[in-house]
């Protein structure tokens, strides 16, 4: 009898596949060759960038990562449940009424502002956490302020299990930047008026800083899974992600049709359309209409015409009948255009584009085991 997943790929309109052997490799060769010496964790927020944490969590726990950054608390619950012993951080922190379910599933709160610290100080002043110090994003983190009021205060900072203290850069994808050396400066001074803990700045980008900005933990993400972290430079990260989508349909057009909706675009010359059962609700974002290409047999055909929420086409005018026919497969990610190169077509990030990848692609894990 087939195997489930064998029914499952032979029926799919649309197949991804997930390389973990390769997740695994570039956290394996950050660890050694970016940041020896220094801990290396692991951040699976999102789903694990959207190719499923229960998957790449045990993956990378086999690699040898022992710390994962997740962002929710029900992320962190998921998580638990596929890795029973390791250490396990919520980046947005213990919300008011939530301290008890941290504790019951053994999670650490990355704890944001002065009040998460009071609370968790109180409630459970034995567990350990994460100070989070905004140094210049703006966003989440004890402020310095906070940080001021929270120095003045060592009754609330003796009654903390510090497991560790971290910020997070701006612009660490832009080597050059001055907002750099400001929030490394920044971070330092902090970290010279609170508890002695392991301190961590650097997440995918920033590793490729330097040393300087390691301190004694990193925190890869995007780069585990094949973006880019030196956005403009060689991708020094493997691919981690292949899509091959069907032909439904191929059609002859003929001079002066249009193709999609809006009649966007024009063909200029009799023409071979092929239908590809792949649009926006698949993560294929509408915005890269009449941009980017994808490969069959390994030659590229453009993308034309507006995508829509189930379809795209392509110009396959060029290739032979027998290669582009229904049925056939089509590569829209591979090894020569990554996940970089689509979000480029779709005038995004790799980030954005990986995490929407959508749930009606059969899946395919490759070195599970």
């Amino acid at each position: 009898m087939p195997s489930d997943r064998k029914v499952a790929t032979d029926r799919a309109n649309a197949i991804l596949e997930i390389d973990l052997r390769a997740v695994a490799a570039n956290w394996r060769r950050l660890k050694r060759e970016l940041a020896p010496g220094v801990r290396m964790a692991a951040v699976i927020k999102a789903d694990a960038y959207g190719l499923g944490a229960a998957q790449v969590g045990p993956a990378l726990l086999r690699a040898g990562c022992e710390l994962f950054f997740v962002a929710s608390l029900d992320e962190g619950i998921a998580l638990r449940k596929v890795l029973p012993k390791a250490r396990i951080a919520i980046l947005d922190g213990a919300l008011a009424g939530s301290e008890a379910e941290f504790a019951r599933h053994r999670l650490m709160p990355v704890l944001n502002d002065l009040g998460q610290v009071t609370r968790w100080s109180k409630a459970y002043p034995r567990k350990p956490a994460i100070f989070h110090l905004d140094t210049g994003m703006e966003r989440l983190g004890l402020s310095r302020a906070e940080v001021d009021r929270l120095t003045a205060n060592p009754a609330l900072l003796a009654h903390l299990d510090v497991a560790a203290i971290m910020s997070h850069l701006a612009c660490a994808d832009e080597p050059e930047h001055p907002k750099n050396p400001e929030q490394l400066a920044r971070f330092r001074t902090a970290l010279a008026r609170l508890p002695k803990a392991p301190a961590s700045l650097a997440s995918s980008s920033a590793i490729f800083l330097g040393r300087a900005y390691h301190f004694q933990i990193v925190r890869p993400g995007a780069a585990l899974f094949g973006i880019n972290p030196l956005p403009g430079k060689p991708n020094p990260m493997r691919a981690t992600v292949a899509l091959r989508a069907k032909i439904l349909q191929v059609r002859d057009v003929d001079a002066g049709e249009t193709v999609g909706y809006g009649a966007t675009h024009r063909m200029e010359r009799p023409s071979r359309i092929a239908t590809i059962a792949v649009g926006y609700a698949d993560g294929w974002l509408r915005s890269a209409s009449d941009r980017g290409s994808a490969a069959i047999a390994g030659r590229r055909v453009p993308l034309v015409g507006r995508i829509s929420m189930d379809l795209l086409t392509l110009d396959v005018t060029g290739i032979e009948a027998d290669r582009a026919k229904p049925g056939a497969y089509v590569d829209l990610l591979d090894d020569s255009y990554g996940i970089d190169d689509a979000a480029e077509a779709a005038r995004t990030i790799g980030y954005e584009m990986l995490t929407l990848l959508g749930r009606r692609y059969a899946r395919v894990y490759r070195g599970a085991r």
